[in-house]
């Protein structure tokens, strides 16, 4: 069995990959559990950001490495919150004052004008010099609701509703969510190509 180290300390992340990976060869292992901090993200796009994360591990553990760059980009605010997804408010991590802003910032436009996607970037390395890893991309689109709905999920999953869906995200059962996610397509995308990658 190939082991991986996942680039992410990040707890809903992780539980998101281990239902994904739940079918395949790979064992996966959180970089926290070897002991690896997480990398600074200082690159200006998704891409770059998720090889940031992925090399670091890399070359911190010796193992392949897979890491993913996520955040969720609306069309009113010119793709913000984007690559600071993760700390829109100022504060890492701190759900309720993103949520907060973002519903602020959104305050009386219309639903027809609350747009937006989550997107997933997926890298990954043979080891930390890999100049040609695996990178997949998933979107997933839909809008941003007035108030947040549901309990599942992570992060702003309560304040997205899908395409096609009358459930946020947060509301969705989580095997669903992770067949639909931006997440799930770019793994989906990935396994189609992990072949090439064991080369």
């Amino acid at each position: 069995m190939q082991r991986i180290v996942l680039a992410s300390s990040n707890q809903g992340k992780l539980a998101e990959f281990n239902a994904l990976l739940a079918d395949s060869h790979v064992e996966v292992l959180p970089q926290a559990e070897l002991g690896v901090e997480d990398a600074e993200e200082t690159g200006l796009t998704f891409v770059e950001n998720a090889l940031l994360k992925a090399r670091h591990a890399a070359r911190a553990t010796g193992l392949p490495a897979l890491a993913d760059d996520s955040g969720l980009c609306v069309a009113y605010l010119r793709g913000a919150p984007g690559l600071y997804s993760a700390r829109y408010s100022g504060t890492h991590g701190d759900t309720a004052a993103h949520h907060a802003r973002l519903l602020r910032e959104l305050d009386g436009v219309p639903p027809e004008q609350r747009g937006a996607f989550f997107i997933s970037v997926l890298a990954l390395l043979r080891h930390a010099d890999d100049p040609a890893p695996l990178i997949t991309e998933g979107r997933w689109h839909g809008r941003i609701l007035e108030a947040p709905r549901g309990t599942h999920g992570f992060g702003y999953d309560p304040l997205f509703l899908p395409h096609g869906q009358l459930l946020s995200s947060a509301e969705l059962e989580p095997a669903l969510k992770n067949r639909l996610s931006h997440r799930a397509q770019a793994m989906t995308q990935l396994h189609a190509r992990i072949a090439e990658w064991r080369v």
